[in-house]
């Protein structure tokens, strides 16, 4: 019976020690050299980005800058064109007026001197 018993306590611990999870494989180890140029590959590409970037937000700055510029250049013809019609048609009003100012003195001048004629003429009796 002991043999039984030491042989069912040896088959034990024997079934343990199989049953454990086998030991895990290491992670294979890069050198520090090649750990560090990935390193640095990562840390170019990272500033060559930044780069790139920082030259579109300039790009489109100037842009935006110029567009402005072209958009105000645009409103001030527009601006002086609206000014250039208004004193035209401010001059063609004044001319306009001063016709009718010089037709209607005319007339009164006409007017006048058919008055003094009709006064002056002896009237005819019979």
């Amino acid at each position: 019976m002991k043999n039984l018993i030491a042989a069912l306590i040896a088959t034990l611990f024997a079934t343990a020690a199989f049953a454990q999870a086998p030991v895990a494989v290491k992670a294979e180890v890069k050198p520090a050299a090649v750990v560090k140029a990935d390193a640095k590959l990562a840390k170019t590409e990272v500033k060559a980005d930044a780069k790139v970037a920082a030259a579109e937000v300039k790009a489109d700055a100037t842009k935006a800058k110029a567009e402005v510029k072209a958009d105000a250049k645009v409103a001030a013809a527009d601006v002086k064109a609206d000014a250039t019609v208004a004193k035209s048609d401010a001059k063609v009003v004044k001319a306009k007026a001063k016709h009718k100012a010089a037709k209607a003195k005319a007339a009164a001048k006409v007017a006048a001197s058919a008055e003094t004629t009709t006064a002056a003429a002896p009237v005819q009796t019979k």
